[in-house]
């Protein structure tokens, strides 16, 4: 049973890096257009949930990961651009 949790990690860690090299892709102003979106959903979501309309309650996780994600990725770039200048 131990190999099964082996390969269910690698999967999922697979498509977490897909998203993040997908991100990698777009230049800082697509992301930044991208994070504003996560934040103002992000937002709805957290009222939705306060007044108990909330149907997907993952979708809260997934938002917060992703805008993670994409702060991640701009931090990179940043620093990157920091080296190389």
């Amino acid at each position: 049973m131990a190999t099964k949790k082996k390969t269910k990690a690698v999967k999922n860690t697979a498509k977490t890096s897909s998203k993040a090299d997908e991100f990698r892709g777009k230049t800082p102003d697509e992301l930044g257009t991208e994070l504003t979106k996560l934040k103002k959903e992000s937002f709805n979501l957290r009222f939705q949930r306060a007044n108990g309309q909330l149907e997907k309650t993952n979708r809260v996780r997934q938002v917060r990961r992703t805008i993670a994600r994409i702060e991640t990725i701009l931090t990179e770039q940043r620093r990157k651009a920091a080296a190389a200048g």
